[in-house]
């Protein structure tokens, strides 16, 4: 696999040359400076790539080209917007770009409770809070409804979890699940979340499916014809939030996906924590099932504290959690080894260590939660090296 990186751009505290010494070969960044909707400026992203490149490394992978609200609910100026999205296609074509993430997540994108919750040797991780979630939605935002999602005995518990928050532990609460994409300014207030949910009344799963796929007929003769291969992150965590429907989260929603715009260009970005924190998503599985059409991984991992769905979860370490993370590799170097021998020029696939915990110094950098660099570094030099003893001669996966 080609080992890449996450980078946020020149605000990001932990650079490119930090990257490239963590062992990185390429970067994965976007332009999240530019307003969701419109088209990326060509000399934006001749930018970006010389920004990298003065570090030392290339990019390789945007993540993530973001899909409006207006698309995903077809309502607004949802037309304009995919008219932008193909634009932006053409002109990262240009500049050499063959992979772009993006995610079809409503409103919100990857949620969390904690950003920093203390694992058993005082590292810091990313954590979902079960009881803490259905308090922010019943007592804190305070959604028409809300109960009625919940059981009386998670409802019960979220209520002594609010019972014992602070004015601070609500504020950053709320904070934490409204904030927007990684790396972007967006975020909601209690009263704009409020609003936005409002624009998804009476919009089921079923519809936004079809709202997927409207879209994906739409973007992807465009990526076919400039050879890039987009490719769909999952749900995070895999189920409803507030109430909104969640399309990604299973085999049989990508298997939809996938077969409903039967493209080698539309694919799959594999994200073994997002897909982890459910009991039921067997990863090596999916990663043998959907080989052809990952174009891009996640290697991550979470531990569940229940097999219940929903349940509380945390960012463990990369080799840790409920995911066999050696065997998802041994299945993706499979497939490499597949392509390689059918002749296909991107046959190598790139992945990056997502998230990690803050260990050592990481502990006083203060980088962007989830993005450490001694955290990733560490899960980077671990999957390195399972994948260079299944890479092995004497394992046949070389």
């Amino acid at each position: 696999m080609k080992h890449t990186w996450r980078w946020f751009g020149p605000i990001d505290k932990v650079t490119v040359r930090d990257a490239a010494q963590a062992g990185a070969e390429g970067i994965v960044s976007a332009l999240h400076h530019i307003p969701t909707g419109l088209v990326w400026p060509l000399e934006e992203i001749r930018q970006r790539h010389a920004e990298i490149e003065a570090g030392g490394l290339v990019w390789d992978v945007v993540e993530s080209v973001p899909v409006s609200e207006d698309i995903k609910t077809q309502t607004g100026d949802w037309r304009a917007h995919i008219s932008a999205w193909q634009e932006s296609l053409r002109r990262l074509s240009q500049t050499g770009i063959r992979t772009v993430c993006y995610n079809f997540m409503p409103i919100l994108d990857w949620t969390r409770t904690d950003l920093r919750w203390e694992t058993r040797h005082g590292a810091k991780a990313m954590r979902f809070d079960l009881a803490d979630f259905v308090a922010f939605d019943i007592h804190i935002l305070k959604r028409p409804g809300a109960a009625a999602d919940y059981t009386s005995e998670q409802a019960d518990a979220a209520a002594r979890s609010f019972a014992q928050m602070d004015d601070a532990r609500i504020a950053a609460l709320g904070k934490n699940i409204g904030a927007g994409l990684p790396g972007s300014a967006d975020g909601y207030s209690l009263d704009q979340l409020l609003e936005k949910l409002r624009s998804y009344h009476g919009l089921d799963a079923a519809r936004l499916k079809s709202n997927l796929v409207d879209f994906l007929s739409e973007v992807v003769p465009v990526a076919e014809e400039v050879g890039i291969n987009i490719c769909a992150h999952p749900d995070d965590p895999p189920w409803p939030l507030l109430g909104l429907p969640r399309i990604l989260s299973t085999a049989d929603d990508y298997a939809h996906m996938l077969e409903a715009v039967d493209s080698r260009n539309n694919g799959v970005t594999l994200c073994t924590g997002s897909l982890g924190a459910r009991q039921d998503n067997d990863l090596p599985a999916i990663a043998t099932r959907f080989a052809s059409r990952i174009h891009f991984v996640h290697l991550r991992n979470v531990t569940r504290d229940t097999d219940s769905l929903p349940c509380s979860f945390f960012e463990d370490e990369h080799l840790e959690g409920g995911t066999d993370m050696v065997a998802v590799i041994a299945a993706l170097l499979k497939e490499e080894q597949r392509r390689r021998d059918a002749g296909l020029a991107d046959h190598r696939i790139p992945m990056r260590p997502d998230h990690g915990q803050e260990i050592l110094d990481d502990l006083n950098r203060g980088a962007q939660p989830g993005y450490p660099a001694i955290g990733r570094l560490k899960g980077l030099a671990e999957l390195r090296g399972i994948e260079r003893a299944l890479s092995h001669p004497q394992f046949g996966l070389n």
